[in-house]
């Protein structure tokens, strides 16, 4: 098992990266938050992994902490929901939003994730709400709220240029080539940020 990779960013694609290691370049399924809060290419970067392994496919899933592995560990065991819609739910939700909504038996939270309907995330808050801790949800991640406020922002910004036809990955080139994008409000970095991409 490759419990983690640590390399060079060499390539970055709408769901994907290759992280480069002793000459090996590793293709590795990134979540839309993941991809959000990338380095720049030829950056060292560290990606916790799980390789799939079906009879006609190998695939590596990459995130960005153990905690986020161990949740994609969870939810790819419950029936119907495989690597794919695992990694559409990390994407939609953080691992702390998943737990709320688990926990609150939150069908509707749940279901805002592409592919996911009611009946898959009624099954999933039963397979899952005895496996998620309510201390642990109530545990925030030691992060300045100002940075939350900045990440909000860019995910915002990303999703609207993508509900306009534009792709993860030119939504956030566009919002990495504004100047000062890291300190600007939801608004102005889209009106930026539609400058850069049109």
């Amino acid at each position: 098992m490759i419990s983690y990779i640590k390399g060079i960013l060499e390539d970055v694609t709408d769901d994907s990266v290759v992280l480069e290691n002793n000459g090996i370049g590793y293709e590795i399924k990134i979540t839309g938050r993941m991809l959000l809060s990338l380095p720049k290419r030829g950056s060292e970067m560290k990606i916790y992994t799980y390789l799939y392994v079906r009879e006609d496919a190998l695939a590596l899933f990459g995130f960005a902490t153990r905690e986020e592995l161990q949740t994609f560990q969870l939810l790819i065991a419950i029936s119907g929901i495989g690597p794919k819609a695992g990694l559409a739910i990390l994407s939609t939700l953080s691992v702390q939003e998943l737990r709320f909504a688990v926990l609150s038996q939150d069908v509707k939270t749940i279901s805002k994730t592409p592919g996911i309907g009611k009946k898959s995330a009624e099954r999933l808050i039963i397979e899952l709400k005895d496996k998620m801790k309510l201390e642990d949800a109530l545990r925030w991640e030691e992060e300045p709220l100002e940075e939350n406020a900045q990440e909000e922002s860019k995910t915002e910004v990303t999703l609207a240029l993508v509900s306009l036809g534009y792709s993860n990955a030119d939504a956030l080139r566009a919002i990495q080539s504004v100047e000062g994008h890291e300190t600007m409000d939801t608004e102005t970095l889209l009106k930026k940020a539609l400058k850069k991409i049109m």
